[in-house]
């Protein structure tokens, strides 16, 4: 039984979500390359917030790379908590089981960071947790997010859908598996354009947003606070 809206429950969510999303693995050296920018020079370790964090495999990248990283990392799902827990055990990590829109973080973290978590929300609520990540951070400090995203025509929508299910049924899905899996997106989860993120990320507080990366039907953005 699934312990969060992800497509596997905790248990086995690590050994499939690269047969999933294309480069997966990227997101997580995205957000690492631009960590080893900000920290370069510093006296201390960053301090870093990973929110949606899952089974902690961002957080346990980051550590082998910045090892004098704090870091927090907060999830909904105790089950994923319990894993990250497990991987992280004795690394310099707070735990938290608390959802991106429920943060109470104000001005604390160098970095917050939100992979494949937010769009989960509808736009309402995925707009409050993008605030309270903005509230999280210090003053000229980093937000990181990669996102499902959605074309911006149906015809195009259509076009990466079909590229997309390709890449499932070259990584071993059944056409009905597919089709079953296409068909959450606008139920279970709700993607947006790049241009609603980055009118989102903006109106949530943020002076400077850009785009970090884009590939398939995911998307990479960067905002300072």
């Amino acid at each position: 039984m699934k312990d969060n809206k992800s497509s596997y429950d905790s248990g086995i969510y690590d050994a499939n979500i690269t047969n999933v999303l294309p480069y997966y693995t990227e997101f997580h050296s995205q957000v690492i390359d631009v960590a080893k920018m900000i920290s370069r020079g510093r006296e201390k370790g960053i301090k870093w917030l990973d929110t949606g964090c899952g089974t902690g495999t961002l957080a346990a990248r980051a550590l082998a790379e910045l090892p004098d990283t704090e870091i927090t990392l907060c999830d909904p799902s105790e089950g994923m908590l319990k894993i990250a827990k497990e991987k992280l055990k004795g690394k310099n990590i707070s735990f938290n089981n608390i959802a991106s829109d429920a943060l109470a973080y104000e001005n604390e973290f160098d970095i917050v960071t939100a992979i494949q978590s937010h769009h989960y929300y509808d736009i309402e609520t995925r707009s409050i947790a993008v605030k309270k990540c903005c509230r999280a951070l210090k003053e000229e400090g980093i937000f990181m997010t990669f996102e499902n995203i959605r074309m911006s025509t149906k015809e195009s929508d259509a076009m990466a859908l079909d590229r997309w299910g390709q890449f499932l049924l070259d990584h071993g899905w059944t056409p009905e598996k597919v089709k079953a899996h296409q068909a959450r997106r606008g139920v279970e989860m709700f993607p947006i354009t790049i241009e609603q993120h980055l009118e989102m990320i903006k109106n949530a507080g943020f002076r400077s947003v850009n785009i970090l990366w884009a590939s398939y039907m995911q998307a990479g953005f960067w905002a300072v606070k």
